[in-house]
């Protein structure tokens, strides 16, 4: 929930002038994670061709500066965010005109940044952002790698505008780890939600009703999340510390083990990994 009044930030000279390309929830999330952690909204902007979404941006964001000229947005901006549906942003990031050094972000799914930089009319430092969606409530986890061009001064701005979004925030030092990444964390909500879906059936159908069993499906993935967050032990040592011997979980995991869950799981996270690259590779082509 962003709060109705801003947080008082009296220092706004020190803050970047962040411009959005494209105006959808990750940008909205963004943009309220930063409204309400003080960024002023004087200096926030974004572009955004489709007047429903505009109107609705405007109406949440009404210090903000708003246009459908993303070039009139970019003017004198020190951070660039390209925020666009993956499909659109060779041809956006042509038609665009950067200050020198303007900082540029990608959280565009399955773009190089070789071919990004490759798009440009001139040479800009630039970073690629694997966000998840649960940076729409203030809980994601976020991956980035920066090229050449980044000095340390816009990557410690880059953790600051992310961190609005993220719990986690981590550099890697190989873009092609980012494909990991998406295929861990990017898609990996997905994977949480199956879990808790077929869990959630599993209750139904002993008998609980859909929102008993959605309730404590819910809360013991929360707990057990939070716990593994805040322990010292690994994850095999708190899985230890659950499971006694001829138990009722040792029971439950046997019984995963038995359907090679870890292999399932795995294969799933490499395959999401795969289709990372293969996209960036038919998004990448000329």
């Amino acid at each position: 929930m962003i709060p109705t009044t801003q947080p008082n930030n009296s220092d706004y000279t020190n803050k970047p002038i962040i411009a959005f390309i494209g105006a959808g929830n990750m940008a909205e999330a963004v943009i309220g994670g930063l409204y309400a952690s003080g960024h002023p909204t004087s200096r926030l902007r974004f572009s955004e061709p489709y007047e429903p979404r505009r109107e609705y941006m405007e109406s949440k964001f009404p210090e903000c500066m708003s246009a459908t000229d993303n070039n009139k947005v970019i003017k004198d901006a020190d951070v660039v965010i390209l925020a666009v549906k993956p499909q659109v942003l060779r041809q956006v990031v042509a038609d665009l005109i950067f200050e020198s050094n303007t900082l540029i972000i990608s959280i565009a799914a399955g773009i190089r940044t070789t071919d990004i930089l490759r798009w440009l009319k001139t040479p800009q430092p630039l970073v690629r952002c694997m966000p998840n969606t649960p940076a729409l409530i203030g809980e994601g986890a976020v991956g980035l790698y920066a090229t050449d061009r980044v000095s340390e001064a816009q990557r410690d701005t880059t953790v600051g505008i992310m961190s609005a979004v993220a719990k986690e925030v981590m550099w890697v030092d190989k873009e092609s780890l980012i494909d990991t990444i998406t295929g861990m964390s990017g898609s990996g909500p997905a994977y949480y939600f199956l879990f808790m879906e077929a869990m959630t059936n599993a209750g139904i159908s002993a008998g609980l009703t859909p929102e008993q069993a959605k309730a404590l499906t819910v809360q013991t993935c929360l707990g057990a999340a939070k716990m593994a967050q805040q322990s010292e032990d690994d994850l095999a040592t708190l899985r230890k510390k659950v499971t006694s011997p001829n138990g009722t979980t040792e029971a439950a995991l046997k019984s995963m083990e038995a359907a090679n869950i870890r292999q399932i799981i795995q294969d799933g996270v490499l395959s999401a990994e795969r289709r990372g690259k293969e996209i960036a590779d038919e998004m990448g082509r000329d």
